[in-house]
């Protein structure tokens, strides 16, 4: 068995090649975010059931991965806070652009489904919504479990908390080249076009594991950060903002709004901590 102690890369790539195989298969094969389901949701359950076989195999406990108990709702309703504040401040800036131009027409709630190419479907069933929240859970236990929890975890049993936040924090990133790849394959999308857009997922993407980190270092435990992470996607999939010329035509300026803003608080938050240590 590896040395995971003493060199950690080899097994946490090898956890990462697992859950991104899983990816890979669901995107190109099952394409379940293109279903009626509108969420991807296999590969993030066989994330969580890595996660439930992996934690005792490296002899830790679930509160040393971040699943601690202590303070969880409290920890939980400050991510939520913070979420609910930087996105409504991205909404608010979005709907000022849009009046100075006479071009806003309201707020619509419905579920779509996210796209590199814009917001698929319109759907405002109660099934649907429930369907998109019990989706948006699977991803945050998933994606901050093993990425902000396990590989965090196994990375410092060699390297500090700031290299093993870059390290999972890139990681991360590349987890989101899927879209723009699937869309050159299957030809919606110029490989230039997918290029920008894979380049910019993969920064944005990789900024927002760091802010994650930093608040599981912060907290001490993933609740915040599953909260805030829960928030980002599910504002997207169901809180619209509609205009006399389309849905959502700002929805990249509103997320890179309110993302900054997280990252600049929680950036913030994370120096005076440990300026105080």
């Amino acid at each position: 068995m590896l040395d995971y102690k003493r060199n950690p890369i080899p097994i946490i790539l090898m956890l990462y090649a697992i859950c991104f195989a899983f990816r890979t298969i669901e995107y190109f094969i099952f394409r379940t975010d293109q279903s009626m389901i509108g969420e991807a949701f296999i590969h993030k359950l066989a994330g969580i059931l890595l996660l439930v076989f992996s934690i005792p195999f490296f002899r830790y406990s679930w509160t040393e991965v971040g699943f601690s108990p202590e303070k969880a709702l409290r920890t939980m309703l400050l991510g939520a806070l913070l979420g609910a504040v930087v996105f409504t401040a991205g909404y608010g800036i979005e709907i000022i652009i849009q009046l100075s131009t006479g071009n806003f027409s309201g707020l619509k709630f419905y579920v779509t489904s996210y796209s590199v190419l814009g917001n698929r479907g319109m759907q405002s069933g109660i099934l649907f919504i429930i369907i998109c929240i019990a989706g948006n859970i699977i991803n945050v236990i998933m994606e901050e479990g093993v990425f902000r929890g396990l590989l965090v975890r196994l990375a410092e049993e060699k390297y500090s908390f700031p290299a093993a936040c870059i390290l999972s924090s890139v990681l991360f990133g590349v987890w989101h080249i899927m879209q723009p790849l699937r869309n050159v394959i299957d030809g919606n999308q110029s490989m230039a076009g997918a290029f920008m857009a894979g380049l910019i997922l993969v920064v944005t993407s990789t900024l927002l594991g760091i802010q994650y980190c930093m608040l599981y270092k912060l907290t001490g435990s993933l609740w915040a950060g599953m909260a805030a992470h829960f928030v980002n996607n599910t504002t997207a999939n169901l809180l619209h903002v509609v205009s006399d010329s389309g849905v959502d035509e700002l929805l990249t300026v509103r997320i890179t709004i309110a993302q900054t803003l997280s990252f600049l608080i929680v950036l913030f938050f994370y120096i005076s901590c440990n300026r105080k240590k």
